[in-house]
């Protein structure tokens, strides 16, 4: 850590206050953007997605689960896989936390991804988390929102993530997308978000940038990769990272 400056009461009161100033404009900015992000337009589903789920094959539609709205997150866990992605669990552990509550608000929560539904329920059982899991390997879900790449699209360097063409380096992306249901059962896609849009879904994140050292991704990926572990494999000892 660099060396803070120590200061008077007094002054720490001062600075304390302008700081405040920048985070109420902020979490008004905030407010603003969420607006414009109900706001967007929609667009109609028209292909008909079945998933393998460990109630046999569901529909879209059949993941709401009677509620209008549904999260479905984006979960890298490729067929080949032996187990789920790192990141992806670390944001599922804050989905799981909410999960009863999005329940009784008309939010149905779910994750999908290509492995086989064995594989992704032996993982959840885990992890011990509550929402479901889908596997969309028999479908197309993945490919057109985007967080899946074909051995083609692969080869060709360039996939197309986070609405740009990027280097194709891997066959999974994470991310999460939204989807209304209306009363005659027509299904909407309402947004979607990759790459760090998902970030203050993190409360450990949000809790990390209240602390001195911050979120201290220090390297070598300086992300969340640099000492993020799934929950069950992390030392007994907390404090093995504490330097």
């Amino acid at each position: 850590m660099t060396q803070h400056r120590i200061v008077s009461r007094e002054d720490w009161i001062a600075e304390r206050k302008a700081l405040l100033a920048e985070e109420k404009a902020f979490s008004k900015q905030r407010d603003r953007l969420a607006a414009m992000r109900r706001d967007l337009p929609w667009v109609k589903l028209e292909k008909n997605y079945v998933f393998e789920t460990v109630d046999g094959h569901k529909t879209l539609s059949d993941l709401f689960e009677g509620r209008s709205q549904l999260i479905v997150q984006h979960f890298m866990y490729a067929p080949d896989w032996e187990q789920g992605c790192v990141g992806c669990s670390f944001w599922a552990d804050h989905a799981d936390a909410a999960y009863t509550h999005l329940k009784h608000h008309d939010v149905t929560y779910v994750a999908v991804a290509r492995a086989p539904i064995d594989k992704l329920e032996a993982y959840r059982k885990r992890m011990g988390w509550q929402f479901g899991f889908a596997s969309s390997g028999a479908s197309d879900f993945n490919y057109d929102f985007n967080v899946s790449y074909t051995a083609e699209e692969i080869a060709s360097g360039k996939v197309r993530y986070n609405y740009e063409m990027i280097d194709a380096a891997i066959t999974d992306q994470p991310g999460a997308s939204v989807f209304y249901k209306d009363g005659d059962g027509t299904i909407y896609h309402t947004y979607s978000s990759y790459g760090r849009g998902g970030e203050e879904v993190l409360g450990a994140y949000m809790l990390l940038d209240m602390t001195p050292k911050g979120r201290n991704e220090t390297g070598p990926n300086f992300n969340l990769t640099d000492w993020v572990r799934r929950h069950d494999d992390y030392p007994q000892d907390s404090r093995s990272n504490a330097a």
